[in-house]
C-alpha cells in the first residue's frame, strides 16, 4: 500500500479541478491570502475565454514552468484571468451558467 502525502492529494485535487474547469463552470470558494473567503465563478472553457492574437515571443511564454500550487482560471464576473492556491480551496461545484 502506497501512502498519500498532502502534496500528492493536492496534486490530484488540481488536476481533477483542471479537467473539470476544461468541461464546466465552476464555482469556487477558496480562502485569500489575507484570511477572507471568496467564491469565484470560472472556467478554462475554451468558448468563454478571451480571444488572444499570437506574438512571436509566444514560444518563450510556452516554456514558463506552471506553479504547482495554484490554479489559473478565467474569471467570469470580472472578465480577467485569476488564480487561486490549491490548499486554499473550500469547496467547488458545477454551475448551471
Amino acid at each position: 500500500m502506497t501512502e498519500t502525502t498532502g502534496t500528492n492529494l493536492y496534486q490530484y485535487l488540481k488536476e481533477d479541478l483542471k479537467k473539470l474547469l476544461l468541461e464546466h463552470i465552476l464555482s469556487v470558494t477558496f480562502t485569500k491570502k489575507d484570511g477572507t473567503e471568496r467564491t469565484m465563478l470560472c472556467t478554462l472553457k475554451a468558448e468563454h475565454l478571451p480571444v488572444v492574437e499570437k506574438h512571436e515571443d509566444d514560444e518563450a511564454k510556452k516554456d514558463k514552468k506552471q506553479s504547482d500550487t495554484n490554479v489559473a482560471v478565467w474569471d467570469l464576473e470580472k472578465k480577467a484571468w485569476r488564480s487561486f492556491r490549491i490548499d486554499s480551496v473550500v469547496s467547488y461545484k458545477a454551475s448551471s451558467l
